[in-house]
This record gives C-alpha cells, sequence and structure tokens, in this order.
C-alpha cells in the first residue's frame, strides 16, 4: 500500500506539460496571417499552393520552439514585431490548421 501511495504522489509532482500555444486564439492568429499577407511570400517560395509550404516534406519546422523563431523571421522579412501574445496567437492558428504539435 505504501509503494501505491509513493508511486501516486510522485506522479501527482510530475509537471504536466501544457498545449502549444494554449494561451493563443486560432481566430486571431488567422486575422494576423491575412493582415500581414503571409501567403503572398509563401507563394513565392513554393511557387504555388501556398500552404504547401507548412506540409512539404523537407519542411524546417519540426517542434513549437522552431515555429516560434520562423514565426519572427518571417515577420522581419516584412518589419513586423510580434508580441508574445501575436506568437501565441498566430502559432496557435498554424498549430491547429498545419502542424498539429502536442
Amino acid at each position: 500500500m505504501k509503494k501505491i501511495i509513493a508511486l501516486l504522489l510522485l506522479c501527482a509532482t510530475v509537471q504536466v506539460q501544457a498545449a502549444p500555444f494554449a494561451k493563443g486564439d486560432p481566430a486571431i492568429g488567422k486575422k494576423l496571417f491575412d493582415q500581414h499577407k503571409c501567403n503572398s511570400c509563401h507563394v513565392k517560395i513554393v511557387e504555388g499552393d501556398a500552404s504547401a509550404i507548412f506540409t512539404r516534406p523537407d519542411r524546417k519546422v519540426t517542434n513549437p520552439q522552431q515555429l516560434v523563431a520562423q514565426m519572427n523571421r518571417c515577420s522581419g522579412n516584412i518589419g513586423v514585431k510580434l508580441t508574445p501574445q501575436d506568437e501565441q496567437n498566430l502559432g496557435a492558428y498554424l498549430n491547429q490548421n498545419y502542424y498539429k504539435f502536442k
């Protein structure tokens, strides 16, 4: 019985990791994506369907941290500074629609 209680206590102390971009609103992220015309640049890169940049087999972004870094590189290219909340909102939109990070 003591072992079971100890195991339960140990499990209770394990930190639960929140879903990526849990503080973001995908609808606001979509508005940011459209407002900054993100797809106009993506079309040039992939020469066609702009959403292919997110789903191509050799995509560079493979985790939420890389996604935030890439969003900041892209926004910097167009002269936009993302706030931490913008990162959450835009990340929530992109994750919900393309990346599916857990």
